[in-house]
């Protein structure tokens, strides 16, 4: 089989997000929400999935990049009457003290040789490609009608030539502005100049004001811009992929909707983006996580992931009408996990929000009934803390006493201790450290001596990649022989020969994986930073690195055999792996962060 590699780039504006196709097809965009139907949706259906695209008549080569240090993505093609390229973007910037972010995407088209004859298509589908849009012809827009909201493109090509799909002469620049529940009422080619303009600015000054180490930056800055585009600003959550349905491997029915938001990946988002001093996104996520947390009924315990708007019923739904990607279904709408206990993420959620209290950049005492929250937080890690769950890997039919689970809950207390003494509150304190003992007794419960490593869960045999956070959250001290011998042990079970990292190998609810889960293998380069083996770390991330695309991004997984991508994409927690080891190796090499 040829190896597989994601065709698209991402774009957004925190908002909506959008992915474009090397063949110019925008082949994924959901309105008005991340979760949303897909307004185009090729990725997951060739015939229902509506098309955007601008190509030539006959066969065409085709490159793409983005615009230095945005989220801008330039197309170039090449055909038998010449070359263009074609500019997409979705606007943000700074506007009447607030971030300007419409539902509109923007494709500039310009001739670079010769005079191109292409063809335009823009045909909107809505309810997962179940219905068809109705389209009305105007002077200078074509509406189309038929999802929740009215959806326009305003564009100074002849409208007809659009409606038509004609082929036309590149004589001049063209602009396709396309809105959801809005019109353009300004004028079109100036516009669209400004906004361009703008948002180029928007993203090189937000990249500018990153503290980013003088290792692998190139790679760092992409990754900080496509979580920075997984954020839904309006509520703070962020999401783990922008897709759904996306295979883990072929065939093998492991295809999730990821567009929620899990508590646990973005304590890893936002432990990432702290590290190139990034802190407005985590106060957004304050006020989203407080809303659930004091939400009626949710006093027990917490969900594993949520609505981006906090909905609790994420009811997993098969879309039987979708052939999937590449023919892979089932196509899910929903994901089953929102049932699971998952008892790693009260932990998480404390640990994430950690630098409100002990970072002297924010004012703690603007924080409103912090001892009430943290005492929220250990009561639910006293009330889950000998519970058997699901894990990190969300096994659907299977519950341990997981080591990972309790890891994160030691941490989380460790991290409610560092914000009792911060808020000066000695029951808090005597509460998080009784608390962190009987956590660390379950970890121990884990330890098999004979052969010198943790199992993934007291009384299993098994490894886990996962338990590699062991020695990333200092529970074992990273300069001990126990965790250079945990470590080799991993190594030796779970490492493939091309340096990627399985997540564990036994049978789950779907049988063995087949695929690598990439954040484990960065997990494993951390993990070599903090035991000093500094020379194989830097090796290995540098070996990564050729598991990209075009567009330095990243998938969920990726095949041992090939290198394939598989899985969600781009997906949130590989580039958090990306930019967290990155961070490791800069602090211990003591590379320059350039501020």
């Amino acid at each position: 089989m040829e190896k597989h590699i994601y065709q698209t780039g991402l774009i957004g504006n925190c908002a909506y997000l959008a992915h474009v196709n090397k063949n110019t097809n925008i082949d994924w965009l959901c309105w008005p929400r991340f979760d949303s139907s897909f307004v185009f949706g090729k990725l997951l259906d060739e015939k229902l999935g509506g098309e955007f695209s601008v190509q030539p008549e006959g066969e065409f080569t085709s490159s793409q990049q983005y615009l230095e240090n945005t989220n801008i993505i330039r197309t170039e093609i090449t055909c038998k009457t010449g070359k263009y390229q074609v500019t997409d973007f979705a606007p943000r910037f700074r506007q009447y003290e607030r971030y300007f972010k419409p539902l509109m995407l923007i494709r500039k088209i310009e001739a670079i040789e010769g005079t191109p004859r292409i063809r335009v298509k823009c045909n909107p589908v809505w309810d997962y490609g179940d219905k068809e849009l109705e389209r009305l012809q105007g002077s200078n827009h074509i509406e189309y009608d038929g999802a929740e909201e009215k959806i326009r493109l305003t564009t100074n090509i002849p409208v007809n030539y659009v409606m038509e799909e004609q082929l036309f002469s590149l004589n001049e620049t063209k602009y396709l502005v396309l809105n959801y529940g809005g019109l353009l009422d300004a004028p079109l080619v100036s516009t669209a100049e400004e906004f361009f303009r703008e948002t180029k600015d928007y993203w090189r000054v937000w990249i500018k004001h990153s503290s980013i180490a003088g290792f692998y930056q190139q790679h760092v800055i992409r990754s900080a811009l496509v979580l920075k585009l997984h954020q839904y600003e309006d509520t703070g959550a962020f999401i783990a992929a922008s897709t759904t349905s996306l295979p883990e491997f072929p065939g093998s029915g492991r295809n999730w909707d990821y567009r929620y938001c899990w508590l646990r990946d973005t304590y890893y988002v936002l432990t990432s983006l702290n590290h190139i001093g990034h802190f407005e996104e985590m106060e957004k996520y304050f006020s989203y996580v407080t809303d659930i947390s004091f939400a009626e009924g949710d006093e027990f315990r917490y969900q594993p992931l949520y609505g981006i708007t906090g909905e609790k019923k994420l009811v997993e739904q098969i879309m039987g009408n979708l052939s999937g990607y590449r023919g892979n279904e089932p196509v899910r709408v929903g994901n089953q996990a929102y049932e699971h206990i998952q008892n790693d993420i009260y932990g998480q959620v404390l640990i994430s929000l950690l630098p409100l209290y002990t970072d002297h950049r924010f004012v703690f005492s603007e924080r409103k009934d912090s001892a009430n929250w943290i005492h929220s937080l250990l009561n639910k890690i006293e009330r889950t803390i000998d519970e058997a769950d699901a894990g990190i890997w969300e096994f659907r039919n299977m519950a341990n006493v997981h080591c990972y689970s309790n890891l994160f809950q030691w941490a989380g207390c460790n991290a409610a201790l560092k914000i009792a003494l911060t808020i000066d509150n000695k029951e808090l304190e005597d509460r998080a450290t009784a608390l962190m003992a009987r956590a660390a007794a379950h970890i121990e419960a884990c330890y098999d001596p004979e052969r010198k490593v943790y199992t993934h869960a007291v009384g299993s045999p098994y490894l886990d990649a996962s338990t590699l956070q062991l020695i990333m959250m200092n529970y074992i001290d990273p300069a001990s022989q126990k965790a250079k011998d945990h470590l080799a042990a991993l190594e030796k079970d779970l490492k493939t020969e091309g340096g990627l990292f399985y997540r564990y190998l036994h049978t789950d609810d779907f049988g063995k994986p087949e695929t690598t889960f990439l954040i484990c293998a960065f997990w494993y380069v951390e993990a070599l930073a903090c035991v000093g083996r500094m020379d194989d770390a830097v090796r290995e991330f540098e070996n990564l690195m050729k598991y990209c695309n075009h567009l330095l991004l990243f998938s969920e997984d990726v095949s041992e055999q090939d290198g394939s991508q598989w899985g969600n994409f781009p997906q949130a927690y590989s580039h958090v792996g990306l930019m967290n080891a990155a961070y490791r190796i800069a602090v211990k090499l003591d590379r320059p962060v350039f501020l």
